[in-house]
């Protein structure tokens, strides 16, 4: 069985000190349930932080070591300076903050930045002394971003997911943060990286193009070798659990006790939520105001309970949102409230288990209405409670649980307007309504609960190791290089058909500077001195580039992307023309005028919108609206648009490489063959090759190739030995 490790910032336990002895209470959180659901797992482990400050007592330390062997948890020790910079500093002034949209409170503190390496370094160590080759290594939420990629560099096969508890913000948002490229790169370490939504997906994936320029096909990113795999995972709540818990006796006894203390026949409208400038609870209290100002039939006949659960105390900000909420609170009640009724029960503190049930059951309406939230299982936790289907979620869009729960009354918690409008409308729901959108949430939330969210997750986790599996299969391997070398040695009629920019030499924005360097060149004169090899250079580049650059340096050369052969002199691949390249020259120097960055090459039979330069998020763009009008504009006119590496070119219909190199193909009887490209122009002459060729990938997307290798270098790796074999 495979070791599952579970790594997260807190351990779920709280530890105390009573007298001479140390008590372990453990949580009862969706994790977990998550961890408990591996029933038959030969082995887990859970690795955090227990909360206990590191005094350098070791004593101490092994004392809750041994306490906490019995859970299967392993405890991280933090220090004073770790908890203030790495917890308090970048996690939660830098990171939360943002990731929330609220940029106006985020710290960027050089110092918090290395602290949160430092702290991610240390799990990275505490994961390696319990990872084993085949174990499971599943890392959550912001406070271990960079983890994945550390643990990566160490153990370059394990299995890695990663899962973000909280939103993910716009590509914007996440460019404020100056080490945003060192956090891509660290959760790109994950084989799977797992969001609440697929906008948080989006935003992701638009972050990793823009800051490192690597696109994804349906949320798989390809880096090397390895695939990593993007996707949605809406975590659900232990659903039977919530759903039995009013039943029990300890909870009906604490509703009666409820009831009788509320007394009276009021509705009773629920706001429960951590104290967090996220939750929008000052707004929610506007809206109370405002229904109350416009409804006054409602006053004596509704209660609030508002129960704001302490949160980072000592932050100024929260102080700031405290002092904020208890004066909405007291301008209300003082508003509103008459002689044996106040409409808003302010409660400043947090409930066991028991007492949330309670106030879950008697609710006739569950008011959840974030600024912004990762989720937001209180919604959840409310619906599984209500067995008789008699209650009302109203929820704020920006929760990710609004993505799921449909059937609640979903409002822009910055509309106080609406939002009052929607409590009226949540009092006067007819029962039959009521019902049928609750059995409808409860449905969903029973089908994809806990076990079924762990499940799923580990599902996709096996399904991107296979995926990666099957690349590395592809790759040329130590064994396939030297059978290579093995038919290049006995035979005595060599072709090599070689792609020149992201296969000779790596490439740049601007495609003047890649002039081949000395490397490049002792390759190519090291394998033309042997006289059984014919080297022909096949490029997309135009004619006199080639010529000037590489003409002494192979047999023959393909330029345009086959428009031009050269064997022994320059001639086209047939008759063409080039007369349309006025009406199309015009097009694109339109693009040129509107995208910063872009430019246009013309050749001879071709004309060429270069890219490479422009912002990814814009290129995306304007090369859909470049290929839609060019498709239209060279309908009736013999030429074809052609989507190659950051270019588009325009040529005539027909003209390709493979079909240039059937010139050397079927003109000679070859012994071996070995072509290399990067580009889906190169898929051409893949296609062409007889079954005895090698044909080379550079770059592990879709191809033709039978083999594939990871860079420029490895193919000039690759290229060197054989150049030199005979030497």
């Amino acid at each position: 069985m495979n070791k599952i490790i579970f790594v997260s910032n807190r351990l779920p336990v709280t530890i105390n000190r009573k007298n001479a002895h140390m008590e372990v209470k453990a949580s009862s959180g969706g994790l977990v349930t998550a961890l408990s659901s591996f029933e038959k797992m030969a082995k887990k482990v859970w690795i955090g932080w227990p909360g206990v400050i590191d005094r350098r007592n070791k004593a101490e330390a092994e004392e809750i070591k041994e306490l906490l062997h019995e859970y299967d948890y392993k405890p991280i020790f933090l220090n004073r300076k770790q908890i203030k910079e790495y917890y308090d500093g970048f996690c939660n002034e830098t990171i939360w903050p943002l990731f929330h949209y609220f940029v106006q409170y985020g710290i960027y503190e050089k110092r918090f930045w290395d602290t949160y390496k430092t702290v991610n370094q240390k799990f990275c160590e505490a994961v390696l002394k319990e990872a084993e080759p085949d174990s499971i290594i599943w890392i959550h939420d912001y406070h271990l971003m960079l983890l994945p990629n550390m643990i990566r560099q160490r153990m370059p096969d394990v299995k890695i997911g990663f899962f973000l508890h909280i939103p993910f913000p716009s590509s914007e948002i996440f460019r404020l943060i100056p080490w945003c490229k060192e956090i891509i790169d660290g959760l790109l370490g994950a084989d799977l990286v797992g969001f609440h939504t697929f906008d948080y997906v989006r935003h992701f994936a638009e972050s990793v193009r823009r800051i490192l320029g690597i696109e994804h096909t349906l949320g798989q990113f390809t880096l090397g070798s390895r695939a990593v795999r993007v996707d949605t995972f809406p975590m659900g709540i232990d659903f039977q659990k919530f759903s039995k818990a009013p039943l029990e006796a300890v909870v009906k006894n604490k509703i009666t006790e409820l009831k009788r203390e509320i007394g009276g026949d009021y509705k009773i409208i629920l706001s429960i939520d951590r104290l967090d400038y996220t939750k929008g609870i000052p707004n929610r209290l506007n809206a109370i105001e405002h229904f109350l100002d416009k409804n006054p039939k409602y006053k004596q006949k509704v209660i609030f309970i508002v129960v704001a659960v302490p949160s980072r105390t000592q932050v100024e900000h929260y102080k700031i949102l405290k002092e904020k909420v208890e004066y909405l609170t007291g301008k209300i009640n003082g508003k509103h409230g008459s002689i044996g009724w106040t409409p808003i029960w302010y409660l400043y503190r947090s409930f066991e288990f028991h007492d949330l049930i309670a106030l879950y059951s008697i609710a006739d309406i569950l008011f959840i209405t974030p600024i912004r939230d990762g989720m937001n299982l209180v919604a959840k936790e409310y619906v599984a409670v209500k067995n008789d289907g008699n209650g009302v979620l109203i929820l704020g869009e920006m929760a990710g649980t609004a993505k799921e729960l449909g059937e609640a009354i979903i409002i822009n918690p910055n509309d106080i307007e609406k939002t009052a409008n929607a409590l009226k409308k949540a009092l006067e729901m007819h029962i039959n309504d009521k019902v049928a959108r609750m059995r409808s949430m409860q449905k969903r939330l029973k089908r994809y609960d806990i076990k079924k969210w762990t499940n799923d997750f580990m599902d996709r986790l096996g399904q991107i190791k296979d995926v990666q599996k099957h690349i590395k299969s592809k790759v040329l391997s130590v064994q396939g290089k030297n059978n290579l070398i093995k038919d290049y040695s006995k035979a005595s009629k060599r072709l090599f058909l070689l792609d020149y920019d992201g296969t000779l030499m790596p490439f740049n924005e601007n495609p003047a500077n890649v002039k081949p360097d000395k490397e490049v060149t002792e390759i190519l004169r090291n394998l033309n001195k042997d006289n059984r090899n014919t080297t022909i250079i096949v490029s997309g580049r135009d004619k006199e580039t080639l010529e000037s650059w590489l003409g002494h340096l192979s047999h023959g050369m393909v330029a345009e992307h086959g428009v031009w052969i050269k064997n022994g002199s320059w001639k086209t691949i047939e008759k063409l023309d080039n007369i349309w390249k006025d009406e199309i020259r015009s097009i694109l120097e339109i693009f040129v005028d509107r995208t910063p960055g872009s430019f246009l090459e013309e050749k001879e039979f071709s004309l060429v919108w270069h890219y490479r330069k422009v912002d990814p998020s814009l290129a995306s763009v304007r090369v859909g609206e470049l290929k839609y009008i060019l498709i239209h504009a060279t309908a009736n006119l013999n030429l074809g648009v052609l989507e190659g590496n950051k270019v588009v070119e325009i040529k005539n219909t027909g003209i390709n490489k493979g079909r240039a190199v059937r010139h050397w193909l079927d003109n000679e009887d070859w012994d071996f063959i070995l072509s290399v490209g990067d580009d889906w122009t190169d898929e051409d002459v893949f296609e062409e090759l007889p079954k005895s060729a090698y044909s080379i990938k550079i770059g592990f997307g879709a191809s033709k190739a039978l083999y594939k290798l990871d860079s420029y270098k490895e193919a000039r790796e690759l290229l060197k030995r054989i150049s030199l074999y005979s030497y």
